[in-house]
């Protein structure tokens, strides 16, 4: 049996091992894939068809639209957002309501061990490259080359990521 506190609100499709945790109030949707060894904070939101690597860490209130693809090793910091829409918007020019067939999800991929800083954003389509780091409260809206620090908004690199 997994380790899912009674509040959080798991999808049955879901796939998640026995290893990771999934604390209070999460909220993880149809066919999401977490790996093993993982922890799943407070409020977090992790859309369908998501994909979370081996050993990752997403803190509370962390943001995962689909199609996000989470490789191992990446910790996602508090109230982290990554969108998946690149012109969002409520309703159409005509006036009426945007519904799924009127875009096309697009989504943030991040690299093995890369970590992204608290309170940041990853605007769609986006990659963030294996051990690169996103300084908290940066907005990403260009890729991110491996072993990349980057912070600000919009993030710019200030070079190597130490660790």
């Amino acid at each position: 049996m997994t380790n899912i506190h009674p509040t959080a609100e798991v999808h049955p499709s879901a796939i998640i091992p026995d290893s990771s945790k999934v604390w209070n109030y999460a909220q993880i949707r149809e066919n999401v894939t977490i790996g093993a060894n993982c922890i799943i904070g407070r409020n977090v939101y992790i859309g369908p068809g998501v994909v979370v690597g081996n050993n990752c860490k997403i803190q509370n209130n962390a943001l995962i639209y689909e199609p996000a693809v989470i490789e191992d090793g990446v910790f996602i910091g508090p109230a982290v957002v990554l969108t998946n829409d690149k012109h969002p918007r409520a309703i159409n020019r005509d006036g009426s309501i945007k519904s799924a067939s009127d875009w096309d999800p697009v989504g943030v991929t991040i690299r093995r061990g890369a970590s992204v800083g608290a309170n940041s954003v990853c605007v769609a389509p986006v990659e963030l490259g294996e051990w690169s780091a996103v300084g908290a409260n940066s907005v990403v809206s260009k890729n991110i080359p491996a072993n990349e620090m980057v912070v600000g908004n919009p993030a710019k690199s200030i070079g190597e990521s130490k660790y």
